[in-house]
């Protein structure tokens, strides 16, 4: 039986193995100073640094997607691709990083989790799951002008309430226009019928979109949108 000094000796041995290895396990959140995800990296000969913090990022570029073919293969954070699920690609932002994502082109919003690195491809800024580009209406193109801004910069998200509702602000998007007349002819004319309305534009896109609002929650803008639904085709409630 061994003595208490080399008792002693085995314990602290053991405690500093078992340090050992929780070091070299993988990191899932803040340590030494670093966050997950903002570690440098090289791919096919260029070297990225992501950025250490999301915080007031706003970017505007051209979007892409990646489906089938990636189901089920790992990301870069170690998860496995669901192409069915809010996630995206991106080269710079740390990982965990929640996007909204505004299609330019037909107005369109969505929130995605930043899992995985890419795209690499040309000039483009963030490769979208399939899910995420349905939400888009970006499919079949396969590509879209998007702004991403980074919901880490102050804006209060949307609560969801024990009954499952989300309040927030919300909008019921009725129409998209080149003629901005023709928006404000619509627009006008909702007002008269009693809705809340206003027309947004976005930096570089020419459309003019008629949106109806704002609802506090996204159950009333879902019932505006289904009164309407025979009316408006095509219709959709968007989160401010």
């Amino acid at each position: 039986m061994p003595g208490k000094h080399a008792l002693f000796t085995m314990l602290a041995l053991a405690a500093a193995a078992a340090l050992i290895c929780g070091c070299s396990s993988k990191n899932t959140g803040y340590m030494n100073g670093r966050y997950r995800g903002t570690k440098s990296y090289t791919v096919r000969g260029k070297t990225y640094h992501p950025l250490q913090s999301a915080q007031n990022f706003v970017e505007t570029g051209v979007a892409s997607w990646y489906g089938p073919g990636f189901h089920g293969k790992k990301t870069s954070n170690g998860e496995r691709y669901n192409q069915n699920a809010m996630t995206a690609a991106h080269k710079l932002l740390p990982f965990g990083t929640r996007l909204r994502v505004t299609n330019l082109e037909n107005g369109r919003v969505t929130e995605v989790r930043i899992n995985d690195r890419g795209p690499f491809v040309g000039s483009r800024i963030i490769d979208l799951s399939r899910a995420a580009a349905k939400d888009l209406g970006m499919l079949g193109k396969g590509t879209a002008k998007v702004r991403l801004v980074a919901l880490e910069d102050g804006r209060e998200p949307a609560v969801l309430t024990p009954d499952g509702d989300m309040l927030g602000l919300f909008y019921v998007q009725i129409g998209s226009f080149r003629e901005q007349v023709r928006a404000i002819n619509l627009a006008d004319f909702m007002r008269t019928r009693g809705y809340g309305c206003r027309i947004a534009r976005h930096d570089g896109n020419e459309l003019s979109f008629v949106q109806l609002g704002p609802y506090p929650s996204r159950s009333q803008a879902e019932k505006t949108a289904r009164s309407l639904s025979l009316t408006y085709r095509g219709l959709f409630v968007i989160a401010e």
